[in-house]
Protein backbone atom coordinates (compact mmCIF):
# COMPACT_ATOMS: atom_id res chain seq x y z
CA UNK A 1 0.00 0.00 0.00
CA UNK A 2 1.37 3.64 -0.87
CA UNK A 3 1.35 6.30 1.04
CA UNK A 4 -1.72 9.18 0.64
CA UNK A 5 -2.50 12.50 2.17
CA UNK A 6 -5.73 12.04 4.56
CA UNK A 7 -8.25 15.18 4.50
CA UNK A 8 -9.28 16.44 7.89
CA UNK A 9 -12.23 16.71 10.20
CA UNK A 10 -12.60 20.55 11.27
CA UNK A 11 -14.47 21.54 14.05
CA UNK A 12 -15.66 25.12 14.99
CA UNK A 13 -15.32 25.69 18.55
CA UNK A 14 -16.30 29.08 20.34
CA UNK A 15 -12.63 29.27 21.38
CA UNK A 16 -10.65 28.87 18.18
CA UNK A 17 -8.94 31.21 15.67
CA UNK A 18 -8.46 31.44 11.80
CA UNK A 19 -4.28 30.81 12.12
CA UNK A 20 -4.90 26.80 10.58
CA UNK A 21 -6.10 28.52 7.32
CA UNK A 22 -3.99 31.18 7.43
CA UNK A 23 -0.51 29.25 7.90
CA UNK A 24 -1.61 25.27 7.57
CA UNK A 25 -3.36 25.98 4.36
CA UNK A 26 -6.51 24.29 5.79
CA UNK A 27 -8.99 24.70 3.32
CA UNK A 28 -12.88 25.04 4.56
CA UNK A 29 -15.36 27.52 4.61
CA UNK A 30 -15.69 27.47 8.51
CA UNK A 31 -14.55 30.97 9.31
CA UNK A 32 -13.33 29.39 13.02
CA UNK A 33 -11.20 26.60 12.99
CA UNK A 34 -10.42 25.37 16.25
CA UNK A 35 -9.04 22.01 15.67
CA UNK A 36 -7.92 20.08 12.63
CA UNK A 37 -8.39 16.38 13.30
CA UNK A 38 -5.42 15.28 11.06
CA UNK A 39 -5.58 11.09 11.52
CA UNK A 40 -8.53 10.57 12.61
CA UNK A 41 -11.05 7.24 12.64
CA UNK A 42 -13.25 8.69 15.78
CA UNK A 43 -16.97 8.66 15.27
CA UNK A 44 -16.56 12.21 16.03
CA UNK A 45 -14.24 13.67 13.29
CA UNK A 46 -13.40 11.12 10.81
CA UNK A 47 -10.80 12.08 8.20
CA UNK A 48 -10.84 10.89 4.61
CA UNK A 49 -8.08 9.67 2.29
CA UNK A 50 -7.69 12.92 -0.30
CA UNK A 51 -4.87 10.96 -2.55
CA UNK A 52 -3.86 7.84 -4.53
CA UNK A 53 -6.34 5.08 -5.79
CA UNK A 54 -8.22 5.15 -2.32
CA UNK A 55 -9.23 8.87 -2.90
CA UNK A 56 -12.55 9.29 -1.23
CA UNK A 57 -12.53 6.06 1.75
CA UNK A 58 -13.33 7.60 4.90
CA UNK A 59 -10.15 6.32 7.08
CA UNK A 60 -11.86 4.38 9.33
CA UNK A 61 -13.74 2.27 6.32
CA UNK A 62 -9.67 1.92 5.85
CA UNK A 63 -8.63 0.53 9.26
CA UNK A 64 -11.37 -2.33 8.83
CA UNK A 65 -10.98 -3.42 5.03
CA UNK A 66 -6.57 -2.83 5.05
CA UNK A 67 -5.60 -4.32 9.12
CA UNK A 68 -2.21 -5.20 7.64
CA UNK A 69 -1.44 -1.41 6.91
CA UNK A 70 -2.12 -0.57 10.83
CA UNK A 71 0.31 -3.35 11.52
CA UNK A 72 1.04 -7.08 11.00
CA UNK A 73 -2.12 -8.95 14.10
CA UNK A 74 -4.18 -5.48 14.01
CA UNK A 75 -7.80 -6.51 15.18
CA UNK A 76 -10.03 -4.81 12.59
CA UNK A 77 -12.42 -4.49 15.05
CA UNK A 78 -10.68 -2.52 17.35
CA UNK A 79 -10.35 1.57 17.42
CA UNK A 80 -7.34 3.07 15.77
CA UNK A 81 -5.06 3.60 18.53
CA UNK A 82 -4.35 7.53 17.98
CA UNK A 83 -5.59 10.57 17.11
CA UNK A 84 -3.96 13.74 15.76
CA UNK A 85 -4.46 17.34 16.24
CA UNK A 86 -3.79 20.92 14.99
CA UNK A 87 -5.29 23.27 17.60
CA UNK A 88 -5.58 27.37 17.24
CA UNK A 89 -6.94 28.52 20.85
CA UNK A 90 -7.66 32.64 19.99
CA UNK A 91 -9.41 32.37 23.62
CA UNK A 92 -8.39 29.82 26.30
CA UNK A 93 -9.74 26.81 26.58
CA UNK A 94 -11.94 25.49 29.51
CA UNK A 95 -9.88 24.25 32.47
CA UNK A 96 -10.44 20.01 32.11
CA UNK A 97 -8.74 16.68 32.44
CA UNK A 98 -9.62 13.79 30.72
CA UNK A 99 -9.96 10.35 32.42
CA UNK A 100 -7.71 7.05 32.33
CA UNK A 101 -8.90 3.60 30.07
CA UNK A 102 -10.88 2.20 33.48
CA UNK A 103 -12.79 4.95 34.15
CA UNK A 104 -13.45 5.92 30.43
CA UNK A 105 -14.49 2.32 29.23
CA UNK A 106 -17.02 2.02 32.62
CA UNK A 107 -18.66 5.66 32.64
CA UNK A 108 -18.13 6.60 28.74
CA UNK A 109 -17.71 2.96 27.10
CA UNK A 110 -14.44 4.70 25.40
CA UNK A 111 -10.67 5.02 25.60
CA UNK A 112 -9.15 7.39 27.60
CA UNK A 113 -7.01 9.89 27.02
CA UNK A 114 -3.58 10.69 27.00
CA UNK A 115 -1.69 13.55 24.80
CA UNK A 116 1.22 15.12 24.31
CA UNK A 117 1.90 18.84 23.06
CA UNK A 118 4.40 20.11 20.70
CA UNK A 119 4.29 24.01 20.61
CA UNK A 120 4.28 25.11 17.03
CA UNK A 121 3.74 28.69 17.64
CA UNK A 122 2.55 30.83 20.66
CA UNK A 123 2.31 34.99 21.00
CA UNK A 124 4.43 37.08 23.08
CA UNK A 125 3.26 36.18 27.28
CA UNK A 126 1.35 32.71 25.93
CA UNK A 127 0.97 30.57 29.03
CA UNK A 128 -0.86 27.49 29.50
CA UNK A 129 -1.92 25.56 32.86
CA UNK A 130 -0.25 22.28 33.43
CA UNK A 131 -1.29 20.36 36.78
CA UNK A 132 -1.83 21.47 40.68
CA UNK A 133 1.41 23.85 41.70
CA UNK A 134 0.96 22.21 45.40
CA UNK A 135 -1.08 19.20 46.17
CA UNK A 136 -4.77 19.67 47.53
CA UNK A 137 -7.27 17.90 49.18
CA UNK A 138 -10.74 16.72 47.52
CA UNK A 139 -12.10 19.54 50.18
CA UNK A 140 -9.93 22.13 48.45
CA UNK A 141 -10.59 21.05 44.82
CA UNK A 142 -14.43 21.00 45.31
CA UNK A 143 -14.34 24.49 47.02
CA UNK A 144 -12.32 26.71 44.67
CA UNK A 145 -14.56 25.31 41.54
CA UNK A 146 -17.55 26.15 43.57
CA UNK A 147 -15.81 29.54 44.53
CA UNK A 148 -14.88 29.91 40.78
CA UNK A 149 -11.07 29.83 41.75
CA UNK A 150 -9.30 26.91 40.45
CA UNK A 151 -6.53 28.82 38.47
CA UNK A 152 -5.02 30.25 41.40
CA UNK A 153 -3.94 26.61 42.38
CA UNK A 154 -3.23 25.34 38.71
CA UNK A 155 0.47 25.46 37.59
CA UNK A 156 0.79 28.26 34.88
CA UNK A 157 3.81 28.10 32.85
CA UNK A 158 4.74 30.76 29.91
CA UNK A 159 5.70 28.91 26.64
CA UNK A 160 7.64 29.25 23.51
CA UNK A 161 8.13 27.26 20.17
CA UNK A 162 9.09 23.85 20.37
CA UNK A 163 8.16 23.13 24.02
CA UNK A 164 6.40 19.81 24.74
CA UNK A 165 3.99 18.66 27.19
CA UNK A 166 3.00 15.23 28.23
CA UNK A 167 -0.42 15.48 29.42
CA UNK A 168 -1.18 11.84 31.36
CA UNK A 169 -5.01 10.84 32.42
CA UNK A 170 -5.91 12.45 35.42
CA UNK A 171 -4.23 15.62 34.84
CA UNK A 172 -5.90 18.75 34.84
CA UNK A 173 -5.23 21.49 32.13
CA UNK A 174 -5.29 23.69 29.87
CA UNK A 175 -4.04 25.03 26.57
CA UNK A 176 -4.52 29.32 26.97
CA UNK A 177 -5.06 32.07 24.71
CA UNK A 178 -2.26 32.59 21.37
CA UNK A 179 -0.89 29.09 20.93
CA UNK A 180 -1.00 27.10 18.66
CA UNK A 181 0.07 22.95 19.07
CA UNK A 182 0.24 19.86 17.52
CA UNK A 183 -1.31 17.38 19.87
CA UNK A 184 -1.13 13.35 19.75
CA UNK A 185 -3.17 11.66 21.72
CA UNK A 186 -5.62 8.52 22.45
CA UNK A 187 -7.89 8.22 20.03
CA UNK A 188 -10.95 9.64 22.46
CA UNK A 189 -13.14 12.85 22.38
CA UNK A 190 -13.83 12.51 26.28
CA UNK A 191 -13.52 15.44 27.99
CA UNK A 192 -14.44 17.16 31.52
CA UNK A 193 -14.77 20.61 31.84
CA UNK A 194 -14.23 22.04 35.60
CA UNK A 195 -13.83 25.60 34.57
CA UNK A 196 -15.30 27.49 31.47
CA UNK A 197 -14.77 30.99 32.40
CA UNK A 198 -18.57 31.31 32.31
CA UNK A 199 -18.67 31.24 28.54
CA UNK A 200 -21.47 31.50 26.98
CA UNK A 201 -22.40 28.34 23.46
CA UNK A 202 -23.33 28.81 20.30
CA UNK A 203 -26.90 27.67 22.09
CA UNK A 204 -26.86 31.02 24.04
CA UNK A 205 -26.69 28.99 27.15
CA UNK A 206 -23.68 28.32 29.73
CA UNK A 207 -21.01 25.70 28.47
CA UNK A 208 -22.14 22.60 30.49
CA UNK A 209 -19.50 21.50 33.25
CA UNK A 210 -18.46 17.73 34.17
CA UNK A 211 -17.74 18.41 37.87
CA UNK A 212 -18.64 15.21 39.34
CA UNK A 213 -16.88 12.89 37.02
CA UNK A 214 -14.06 15.63 37.16
CA UNK A 215 -13.89 14.90 40.84
CA UNK A 216 -12.82 11.27 40.35
CA UNK A 217 -10.86 11.41 37.74
CA UNK A 218 -8.25 14.34 38.98
CA UNK A 219 -5.06 13.65 39.61
CA UNK A 220 -4.71 16.34 43.04
CA UNK A 221 -1.10 15.87 44.23
CA UNK A 222 1.38 18.25 42.84
CA UNK A 223 2.18 18.35 39.01
CA UNK A 224 5.67 16.81 37.61
CA UNK A 225 6.49 18.71 34.93
CA UNK A 226 7.24 16.70 31.81
CA UNK A 227 11.59 16.57 31.65
CA UNK A 228 12.66 15.15 28.56
CA UNK A 229 15.03 13.21 29.70
CA UNK A 230 18.03 12.28 26.71
CA UNK A 231 15.85 10.81 24.20
CA UNK A 232 17.09 9.52 21.51
CA UNK A 233 18.81 11.39 18.37
CA UNK A 234 20.18 11.27 15.01
CA UNK A 235 21.81 14.40 13.47
CA UNK A 236 23.47 14.18 10.00
CA UNK A 237 24.22 17.02 6.87
CA UNK A 238 20.51 15.91 5.77
CA UNK A 239 18.61 15.96 8.92
CA UNK A 240 18.13 16.19 12.68
CA UNK A 241 15.44 13.95 13.92
CA UNK A 242 15.13 13.20 17.95
CA UNK A 243 12.11 11.57 20.33
CA UNK A 244 9.91 13.95 21.83
CA UNK A 245 8.32 11.66 24.18
CA UNK A 246 6.99 7.78 23.94
CA UNK A 247 4.28 5.88 26.44
CA UNK A 248 2.63 2.61 26.36
CA UNK A 249 -0.28 4.25 23.80
CA UNK A 250 2.08 6.20 21.13
CA UNK A 251 5.65 7.46 20.25
CA UNK A 252 6.15 11.27 18.85
CA UNK A 253 9.34 12.09 17.20
CA UNK A 254 10.36 15.66 15.21
CA UNK A 255 12.36 15.32 12.14
CA UNK A 256 13.50 18.83 10.25
CA UNK A 257 15.08 17.64 6.53
CA UNK A 258 17.36 19.65 4.40
CA UNK A 259 17.59 16.98 1.09
CA UNK A 260 16.33 13.56 0.66
CA UNK A 261 16.24 10.47 2.62
CA UNK A 262 14.73 7.45 2.34
CA UNK A 263 11.77 6.71 4.73
CA UNK A 264 12.24 3.68 7.08
CA UNK A 265 9.44 1.34 8.40
CA UNK A 266 11.90 -1.09 9.69
CA UNK A 267 9.47 -2.43 12.39
CA UNK A 268 6.26 -2.71 9.63
CA UNK A 269 3.84 -0.43 11.79
CA UNK A 270 2.06 2.87 10.11
CA UNK A 271 3.50 6.15 10.59
CA UNK A 272 1.40 9.48 10.51
CA UNK A 273 4.15 12.63 9.04
CA UNK A 274 2.12 15.94 9.51
CA UNK A 275 4.25 18.95 7.74
CA UNK A 276 4.63 21.60 9.95
CA UNK A 277 7.27 23.42 8.14
CA UNK A 278 8.60 23.82 4.49
CA UNK A 279 7.82 21.94 0.70
CA UNK A 280 8.51 18.45 0.31
CA UNK A 281 8.35 15.49 -2.38
CA UNK A 282 7.39 11.89 -1.72
CA UNK A 283 8.91 9.66 -4.57
CA UNK A 284 8.50 5.54 -5.21
CA UNK A 285 10.43 4.04 -7.88
CA UNK A 286 11.61 8.03 -8.97
CA UNK A 287 8.32 8.85 -9.75
CA UNK A 288 6.60 11.37 -7.55
CA UNK A 289 3.36 10.48 -6.03
CA UNK A 290 2.67 13.15 -3.92
CA UNK A 291 3.66 16.78 -2.88
CA UNK A 292 3.33 17.88 0.54
CA UNK A 293 3.23 21.44 1.70
CA UNK A 294 2.55 22.83 4.89
CA UNK A 295 0.07 21.60 7.14
CA UNK A 296 -0.48 18.55 4.88
CA UNK A 297 -1.06 14.96 7.10
CA UNK A 298 0.38 12.01 5.29
CA UNK A 299 -0.47 8.63 6.08
CA UNK A 300 3.00 5.82 5.60
CA UNK A 301 1.02 2.33 5.76
CA UNK A 302 2.90 -0.48 7.49
CA UNK A 303 2.86 -2.71 4.33
CA UNK A 304 4.11 0.90 2.32
CA UNK A 305 7.32 -0.40 0.21
CA UNK A 306 10.08 0.02 1.04
CA UNK A 307 11.56 2.30 -2.19
CA UNK A 308 9.52 4.96 -0.70
CA UNK A 309 12.04 8.69 -0.41
CA UNK A 310 11.05 12.25 0.80
CA UNK A 311 12.81 15.25 -0.13
CA UNK A 312 12.49 19.03 0.46
CA UNK A 313 13.34 21.42 3.04
CA UNK A 314 11.28 21.74 6.34
CA UNK A 315 9.89 19.41 9.74
CA UNK A 316 7.99 17.04 10.23
CA UNK A 317 5.88 15.51 13.56
CA UNK A 318 6.20 11.73 12.69
CA UNK A 319 3.55 9.37 15.05
CA UNK A 320 3.11 5.88 15.28
CA UNK A 321 2.89 3.52 18.11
Amino acid sequence: MLPFKLIPSFKDYIWGGDKLKKFYNKNTEMETVAESWELSSHKDGVGIIGSGKLFGMRFDEFVKKYPNSIYKGFNAENDFPILVKLIDAKQNLSIQVHPDDEFAEVYENSNGKTELWYILDCEPGSYLYFGFHHSISPEEFERRINQNNITDALRKIYVKKGDVFFIEAGTIHAIGQGIVIAEVQQNSNTTYRVYDYGRIGKDGKQRKLHIEKAKKVTRLKRAKLYEPFDFEHIETKLFYEKVLGECKFFKVRYLSLNGEIRVLNLKKIFLSYLCIEGNFILKYKKNIIMNIKKGDSVFIPADCPDDIFLSGKGEFIITTV
